[in-house]
């Protein structure tokens, strides 16, 4: 199994994205980038703890390759939320993420590729949003 951290605005609606993906095994939504450790919900809301939204993804790369989810990262866009915490980010976890990820990336985009840092697990009700709630997006 494999790792891939993607942010592209809300992360209720990126995490749909991902999960419905065969040969995805799993995803969590989460806080990454920043400088706070353990950040909440509402610290990341306040703009001052450096971390983005994002989706973690653990995938089987005999099913499913890093390729095909940069395609469907790249065919999500950002969306219009406001705020730092809604950037647009490629989290590599290998040299090999990070080649792929930069050949793969549109000329114009402002996506950064940055290396994977820890992974802050947003609280439970944000963890698959869409089924408690049938709401996709924020």
């Amino acid at each position: 199994m494999e790792k891939a951290t993607f942010a592209a605005g809300c992360f209720w609606g990126v995490q749909v994205k991902f999960a419905r993906l065969d040969g995805v095994i799993s995803t969590q939504v989460g806080f990454t980038g920043g400088h706070k450790e353990n950040p909440t919900y509402e610290e990341v809301c306040s703009d001052e703890t450096g971390h983005a939204e994002a989706v973690e993804v653990t995938f089987d790369p005999e099913k499913i390759s890093y390729e095909q989810l940069l395609d469907v990262f790249w065919s999500i866009g950002k969306g219009v939320d406001v705020g730092s915490q809604y950037r647009s980010a490629i989290f590599y976890h290998s040299e090999e993420q990070k080649k792929l990820a930069e050949k793969s990336k549109p000329p114009l985009a402002v996506t950064k590729i940055v290396p994977a840092s820890t992974f802050w697990r947003a609280e439970e009700y944000h963890q698959e949003y869409y089924k408690k709630t049938g709401r996709c997006g924020c």
